[in-house]
């Protein structure tokens, strides 16, 4: 594989390396080096979602991209809609629904719709007090652990240089002119960036959501309820077995009632 650009040879090599690959990231004392050992990864854009289509089928691992904006996320806004007002709610709730013009883009710091409509699940289902740990932080604060935005005239290395301890576990690094251009989409993980395949931000926080898995990573602390929600209400994944948190089963519950 460290040989060839043919990436459909690539992808093959490493369906048939998947097993493999699945035992070094369980074994703790090796899991750390799975993107030396497999590098391709890092510049092949499609093998996260071909090892998660490995884990868990064809089927669930098209969910979120299929049923997001038919099923989710009206529902999403419509919840965030009845939270305590906040200036940075009411922002996410007009990108969210697509509520600038054009004429006012250019002064509209704001995320896309989807970006946005994640954001607003986030502040649905903000961070939980964290036992034996007592700093506390607010749904606002929690955004930046999963998206960031870097302008694309900076260096993407400056990036990676600066990466501050608070940002270890995976998030969407978002490049472009500015948060409504953004022209690629790298997951950052160990200070290392992952390409995106998609071009859309949606498609970007389905392959963010996906890594936690293929690379059998915990959720962040601040995100845990909004991945959870993710995992178990959308995709569909360890339903019986996985801990949600009192107001993760209240949303699930709601958003599953066919008259919500």
């Amino acid at each position: 594989m460290n040989h060839t650009s043919d990436k459909e040879v690539i992808m093959q090599k490493m369906k048939e390396t998947f097993e493999y690959r699945q035992r070094l990231i369980r074994n703790p004392n090796d899991s750390h080096t799975v993107l030396s050992v497999f590098p391709r990864l890092m510049d092949t854009k499609g093998l996260i979602l071909q090892d998660f289509s490995l884990l868990f089928g064809p089927e669930i691992s098209a969910r979120l991209l299929e049923k997001w904006h038919t099923s989710y996320k009206g529902k999403v806004i419509r919840e965030a809609e009845c939270l305590t007002s906040t200036p940075v709610l009411q922002s996410l709730l007009k990108s969210a629904k697509n509520q600038y013009s054009e004429e006012s883009s250019e002064d509209h710091p704001g995320w896309d719709s989807d970006v946005a409509s994640f954001l607003l699940l986030l502040h649905i289902l903000p961070p939980q007090p964290v036992k034996k740990k007592s700093l506390k932080i607010s749904a606002s604060q929690a955004m930046g652990h999963l998206v960031v935005f870097h302008k694309s005239c900076r260096s993407l290395e400056e990036h990676l240089q600066s990466c501050q301890e608070s940002h270890q576990q995976p998030y969407l690094l978002a490049s472009g002119t500015s948060k409504q251009a953004i022209s690629s989409f790298y997951i950052v993980m160990d200070k290392k960036l992952i390409p995106c395949q998609g071009t859309t931000s949606l498609a970007a926080l389905d392959k963010l959501f996906k890594v936690h898995f293929v690379f059998s990573v915990s959720y962040a602390d601040a995100l845990n309820n909004l991945y959870t929600f993710i995992q178990t209400t959308v995709y569909g994944i360890d339903v019986e077995t996985t801990k949600e948190s009192p107001k993760v089963k209240e949303l699930r519950a709601k958003f599953m009632n066919r008259s919500y």
